[in-house]
């Protein structure tokens, strides 16, 4: 492989931004405990009658608390190199942007109005941006080179100071690969050769969890039956959210009309999209879930988010299942690229393990 001189890379990588490659679940943890707070919160307050902690004229909000948490995810990020303590950087600071998001309605409105009815929908409405900014920054262009160099000088910071298991350092010998040709790939190389040995794994929850959920999810979508199941829990979804648009537009909920025949017309819009997956699946069963999955994408950055303006937290149930069957088709579709792509088994288990 060539090296391109540094003056033709991108701006960031001139300015040594490399992109991690476990960047993308960092952020989905991030984003999955947002939510979750968000959830927890409204489902604590409710169950305890809303209280107040403070006294004296004093309010003591849980958005002060999630200003907390993030300062707390900061100083964790900013205090250890490596990528040792990123899943808790991740868990903290979704906690306290959950708990800071999550009063939201009293920034917005004058006489702040933590009850403000669109609330849900603008706290979905903010998750949704941040789907899109990952994506953007993490989905539409391949890695280069020098990005797996420097995350495998990434992963070999914390072999220095802990070791590598045989995982790990086979995962570094992956990156090292992809970033064959680059100037000190070579010394990487090497450094990955001589960390020691250890036996014990610096503990992960969060990315045992994402493996054992890929593992099962892969194993679901290899059954004959699993494109019908997802099929017809999407179509189900749909039904759902389209009951909510029809009371929209027939006066049964009290929010403008033009949410209701939104709803409508991004329900048409996914059952477009799943009956094109169906037909086109019986000839190419991938090109099939990409056009399922392009459904579930509208319901869920359309759809839901005009749900959640409707019926508020009661759109959570739509949201869960749509999010579930996403992941499901983006571990099918990954299985398959890798079958595509991976000249070894040996190769396609490393090559999954870089992005967990």
């Amino acid at each position: 492989m060539s090296t391109a001189p540094l003056g033709q890379r991108g701006r960031l990588l001139r300015l040594g931004a490399a992109r991690d490659t476990s960047a993308v679940r960092h952020l989905v943890t991030f984003l999955v405990v947002t939510v979750a707070t968000v959830l927890v919160t409204r489902f604590l307050l409710a169950a305890s009658g809303y209280p107040q902690v403070g006294g004296g004229g004093l309010h003591v909000a849980h958005v002060l608390w999630g200003g907390l948490g993030m300062a707390l995810a900061v100083v964790v990020l900013l205090s250890w190199v490596g990528p040792a303590l990123r899943s808790v950087g991740a868990v903290l600071g979704g906690i306290g942007f959950g708990l800071f998001v999550d009063e939201i309605g009293k920034f917005v409105t004058s006489d702040n109005d933590y009850f403000y009815e669109p609330t849900a929908a603008l706290i979905y409405a903010v998750v949704v941006v941040l789907v899109l900014l990952v994506e953007a920054l993490h989905g539409r262009r391949a890695h280069h080179p020098a990005e797996y160099l420097a995350v495998a000088t990434d992963r070999a910071v914390a072999g220095v100071a802990g070791g590598f298991t045989d995982a790990e350092r086979e995962e570094a010998r992956t990156l090292v690969e992809r970033g064959r040709g680059e100037p000190g790939a070579a010394e990487v190389a090497a450094l990955v050769e001589t960390i020691p040995r250890d036996g014990s794994a610096v503990p992960d929850p969060v990315r045992a969890l994402v493996r054992r959920s890929s593992a099962w999810f892969a194993g679901a979508m290899e059954h004959r039956w699993a494109a019908a199941v997802v099929t017809v829990v999407v179509l189900t979804t749909a039904a759902g959210s389209l009951a909510v648009g029809l009371r929209v537009l027939t006066g049964g909920v009290d929010v403008p009309t033009w949410v209701g025949a939104g709803i409508v017309l991004a329900v048409a819009a996914t059952v477009a999209c799943v009956v094109t997956g169906v037909v086109v699946g019986h000839g190419d069963h991938r090109a099939g879930a990409v056009w399922v999955r392009r459904g579930v994408l509208v319901s869920l950055l359309v759809t839901q988010l005009l749900a959640f303006r409707a019926v508020q937290w009661v759109a959570v149930a739509g949201l869960v299942v749509d999010l579930l069957v996403l992941a499901a088709l983006g571990v099918a579709l990954g299985r398959d690229d890798e079958r595509r792509t991976a000249p070894s088994g040996r190769r396609r288990a490393a090559s999954r393990d870089l992005s967990r």
